[in-house]
């Protein structure tokens, strides 16, 4: 009791220290902001422009760097004069796994809120930003709700004991809570709780999806993937890629309205799915491939067909995920690597693929008519968005600094001309944007 004690008290000081700016700061989405994983439409493309097309030896210009993010694969959710992120924080004589908020300006912490227990890895998932508040989903599957000005506590509920969700996922729950309107989506996982929706501002069960066996691979939990929002078939619907494989449930009431199991594994789901018109592109390793699935009503209900299937050694997607550029998907391809490749969406046609610049898995982000590589050791890439040819543009390697253990998988930040990298411990913020003259 005296240690959960010393936790709540250093949240409260730290928000009665920043008072006087949180009593005026607008913490409301402007164009331009990045206020959830993969940015504002979770597809992870940057609408900036005016960007650098290349970079000079040693990489752009470092503006400027902080460390005491902790411990964590947490990248940015950045609004208005304030970053966001998660990480495995001291605070007294402990380590605890917290939400934390940082001035742009001053790159100070302002506050720190308690999401739960710490994981040996330290969190995957990344907060949402939404009208003054900030939601998170910790390791241990504590569900919150905070103050964006402070980081007060507006509610918490858990995966499992609350919710039902099945059993932790091995690498515990990683996801990043989608805010769609009133609601906040989750994935409890199982049986009975497939996907979740809660009121955004109470935390109250609105409904939880139920799922019918959809195939013999994977198991009855989460994956680690995050839910997107689609109007697809004429049916608002969410997204998932679970344990089991893909999924689509109807936004209005919680049914389940289709499963895709061929593109489960039995160890890990992880990459983001991308909505492909009416189709939705999906991807995971551990020598398994991706698909096209296309989804049509049927009745009352919606239907999902395979177009098409990539195996292994044609297309595979670890982590780091993909983006869609028009027709062509664009990623890092095969098992714990990440050889940049571009698939024609339509008809899974490989238009490249690449030795890859760095090593390891590669999270991908788009802006300006470039993709942006990052790799898990720390290699960044520039490579040009061209369907017909593959042009590497630039690369360098982030120094290393005190901090920056394990692998570099948190996915790079555009914002206002600003490229943030995390690294663990560290944050690296450099200027890609384009000068005049």
């Amino acid at each position: 009791m005296h240690t959960r004690r010393k936790k709540r008290l250093l949240t409260t000081i730290l928000s009665v220290a920043t008072c006087l700016v949180a009593s005026s700061y607008d913490n409301t989405c402007r164009a331009g902001d990045w206020p959830q994983w993969r940015g504002p439409n979770r597809d992870g493309i940057c609408d900036e422009t005016g960007l650098l097309t290349s970079w000079p030896e040693g990489g752009p210009k470092l503006l400027w760097e902080i460390s005491g993010l902790g411990k964590g694969y947490s990248t940015l959710a950045i609004v208005g004069d304030r970053f966001y992120t998660m990480g495995d924080v001291s605070v007294g004589s402990e380590t605890v796994q917290c939400i934390l908020a940082y001035d742009l300006s001053t790159h100070e912490r302002l506050w720190t809120a308690e999401v739960g227990e710490p994981h040996s890895d330290g969190p995957r998932g990344t907060p949402t930003v939404d009208n003054g508040l900030i939601y998170a989903v910790g390791t241990g599957g504590n569900v919150v709700c905070v103050s964006a000005d402070s980081g007060e506590l507006r509610w918490s509920k858990n995966l499992q004991k609350d919710l039902g969700g099945g059993k932790n996922p091995g690498w515990r729950f990683s996801e990043s809570p989608l805010i769609d309107g009133d609601r906040l989506l989750c994935t409890p996982g199982g049986r009975d709780a497939v996907m979740a929706a809660l009121d955004k501002k109470t935390g109250e069960l609105i409904w939880k999806c139920s799922m019918p066996d959809i195939g013999p691979k994977g198991k009855d939990e989460a994956g680690y993937s995050s839910i997107v929002a689609a109007d697809i078939a004429g049916v608002r619907q969410y997204v998932q890629l679970t344990n089991k494989g893909l999924v689509g449930v109807a936004a209005k009431d919680g049914r389940f309205l289709w499963g895709y199991n061929p593109i489960a594994n039995d160890v890990a789901n992880i990459s983001t799915p991308v909505v492909c018109g009416d189709s939705i592109f999906c991807s995971t390793a551990y020598g398994t491939g991706s698909a096209l699935v296309k989804l049509s009503k049927t009745g009352d209900g919606v239907s999902a067909e395979e177009v098409y299937f990539l195996d292994a050694n044609t297309f595979q997607n670890h982590h780091g995920g993909f983006v869609r550029i028009g027709e062509y998907i664009y990623g890092g391809h095969d098992h714990g690597k990440g050889k940049p490749t571009c698939v024609e969406v339509k008809t899974g046609k490989i238009m490249w693929q690449a030795d890859q610049p760095g090593g390891g898995s590669a999270a991908v982000l788009y802006a300006d008519g470039h993709l942006y590589f990052r790799y898990q050791d720390d290699v960044l890439a520039l490579i040009e968005a061209n369907p017909h040819e593959y042009n590497l543009k630039s690369t360098f390697k982030l120094p290393r600094r005190k901090g920056m253990s394990g692998n570099g998988w948190a996915h790079p930040v555009i914002v206002d001309g600003k490229l943030y990298v995390r690294h663990a411990d560290v944050l690296l913020v450099y200027d890609v944007k384009a000068r005049g003259g």
